[in-house]
């Protein structure tokens, strides 16, 4: 199977029920030179269907979906496809929704207030090692760390992770993933390949014992390590 570092395009997935707006998607993305769609399903059920037949780089996932939740193709796609990268494209943005996608395993959460050709430059973000989120989820993931109660004194069985500090560098990544940088952006400013980023983003992600960039930021956050 090939990868993605070696496919001249991005290759690109979507489960999308709203005919008009699936249409509108997929002409962008066939018009992109640097996309390739490769399938589109329009259920829940074809869209899990679908991950067993295909390889995509990005999977674009609406949540409500005629046959049940868009979540289940996320968590499903996380499970089966770790290296895909996920975005939630939706009209819901409540936070039931929001966290359960994110905890599934979506690394970006658009909502459907912009045209589709727009989201062209997120699926590119999403591929670079970005998150696009929209303005008013990335305000309700804050109120929800700000809420958040600050971790306990007293010994307690999760604590040994924070035994586990972060070296200078990979503390420096996790800043700049944090700030939406992209792995070729923290590259440029770190002085160091992309492939020596990656390299720092996979020990952060063993340290903390998460599997996403959304993880990473909430359990370093939880840990205060941010």
């Amino acid at each position: 199977m090939q990868t993605s570092k070696d496919s001249p395009h991005i290759r690109v997935a979507l489960v999308e029920d709203d005919v008009n707006f699936q249409h509108a998607l997929m002409a962008a993305i066939e018009a992109a030179p640097d996309m390739k769609l490769l399938s589109v399903a329009s259920s829940r059920a074809q869209g899990l269907l679908m991950l067993d037949r295909m390889q995509a780089d990005v999977l674009l996932v609406d949540l409500g979906l005629p046959d049940g939740s868009g979540i289940d193709v996320i968590r499903a796609a996380h499970a089966k496809q770790p290296g895909c990268n996920i975005m939630v494209s939706t009209t819901f943005g409540d936070e039931m929704h929001v966290m359960q996608s994110l905890e599934a395993g979506a690394s970006g959460y658009l909502l459907k207030d912009s045209a589709p050709k727009n989201m062209l430059d997120e699926i590119r973000s999403l591929h670079g090692g970005g998150s696009p989120i929209s303005p008013l989820i990335a305000r309700q993931i804050l109120m929800r760390f700000r809420q958040e109660e600050p971790p306990a004194a007293a010994p307690e069985p999760a604590s040994g992770k924070q035994h586990t500090a972060l070296s200078a560098r990979e503390k420096e990544v996790l800043e700049h993933i944090t700030k939406g940088f992209t792995s070729d952006e923290i590259a440029a400013l770190m002085s160091v390949s992309r492939h020596t980023v990656l390299t720092y983003v996979r020990r952060i992600y063993a340290k903390l014992e998460v599997n996403s960039k959304t993880e990473a930021i909430y359990e370093a956050r939880n840990q205060g390590l941010l």
